[in-house]
């Protein structure tokens, strides 16, 4: 039996996007003897209202940058344990200009094993399942722990990049690591560049939603508050070294998430638009997340996808002062796109 590992003094990098910000209110809810420091660099995806309601003895906000060597230089020293949920994370981002993937998930990875190093401090390195590449739709296989390296973008290549720098710390310089790697989140706080609150706010909005090609691609998803327990649990509990993969069996193809969004929110199924599909577009993801689940006793929570999507619903409908700022730029990037 590992024996449970218990921080005080946690730093969150990215915890003002989207994942990251969920993971920050489930420790403070749930464990209260813990205090975060959020590193966040706020680009367009940190958002600090992501953050509010937080009591201020329970968080200290930073706005800085993980390839800040001097800042880490810092914060680090008064640190249990890091968090790392920075990254540049939007496909079509990567396409478009993939340098700042490289600067934030390579070299901003890098600066954080440095000063982990120098601090001893336990780190935990929150990855992707795009690392394994995509599975054929009809293939009844899932991702494992074993499965090989096979990247098709540049994000996927960058993040699988940070992976294997993570082992690499931990081989060579004995750092006290573990590597976690999720399949697609939904949820509360997500930015609207993302397919599920996209449609949604595109219905909100009265705009009809955008599915890439046929719609056949297949995402495995899982609610963020699933996730957010199982990075606890592996930072906690996790063997050092190891790898462990986060899925919920929420496999869905794109077609039939952008149906049930529509019929959720009272609208005709095919009530939406086709466009051209993203330049080599993963087929199907799928995790199996047996490993997680025999040796650390995780569940999911949220087994049923679709009281799970009308909940996210919900949040987007009562929450719109928080994504209508960023709407329309969005849009207006998704059509100049053709997307």
């Amino acid at each position: 039996m590992t024996e449970i590992f218990s921080p005080k003094n946690i730093i969150v990098t990215g915890g003002a996007g989207f994942i990251g910000s969920n993971f920050v209110h489930y420790v403070v809810n749930n464990h209260p003897g813990v205090h975060v420091t959020v590193l966040d660099a706020l680009t367009y995806a940190g958002n600090r209202e992501n953050l509010a309601g937080i009591p201020d003895d329970r968080l200290t906000f930073i706005h800085g940058n993980i390839c800040d060597a001097e800042l880490l230089d810092r914060i680090v020293p008064q640190a249990d344990a890091i968090v790392h949920y920075a990254a540049e994370s939007h496909n079509d981002n990567s396409i478009a200009d993939p340098e700042p993937f490289v600067k934030t998930n390579v070299e901003g990875t890098f600066r954080l094993l440095e000063a982990a190093r120098k601090y001893d401090v336990r780190f935990h390195h929150v990855s992707t399942d795009e690392v394994y590449g995509d599975l054929a739709l009809d293939d009844p296989h899932k991702f494992t722990e074993e499965t090989p390296y096979h990247p098709s973008s540049p994000y996927s290549s960058t993040k699988a990049s940070s992976d294997m720098m993570v082992r690499a710390w931990h081989r060579t310089f004995g750092l006290r690591t573990t590597i976690s790697n999720c399949s697609n989140n939904y949820g509360p706080y997500q930015h609207v560049e993302k397919f599920i609150p996209r449609q949604i706010t595109n219905v909100l909005e009265g705009i009809r939603p955008k599915l890439y090609g046929a719609g056949l691609n297949v995402r495995d998803w899982i609610h963020t508050e699933d996730h957010s327990r199982a990075v606890w649990t592996i930072l906690t509990q996790g063997r050092l070294g190891e790898t462990y993969l986060i899925g919920a069996n929420g496999e869905k193809n794109n077609i039939d998430v952008i149906e049930m969004i529509l019929s959720i929110m009272g609208k005709p199924s095919d009530d939406y638009d086709h466009v051209k599909d993203r330049p080599g577009h993963d087929r199907r993801y799928a995790i199996d997340s047996t490993k997680l689940q025999t040796e650390l006793g995780w569940k999911p929570l949220y087994t049923d996808f679709e009281s799970g999507l009308k909940k996210t619903v919900e949040w987007y409908t009562e929450h719109r002062a928080w994504w209508e700022p960023t709407k329309q730029a969005t849009e207006a990037k998704y059509k100049k796109q053709g997307q």
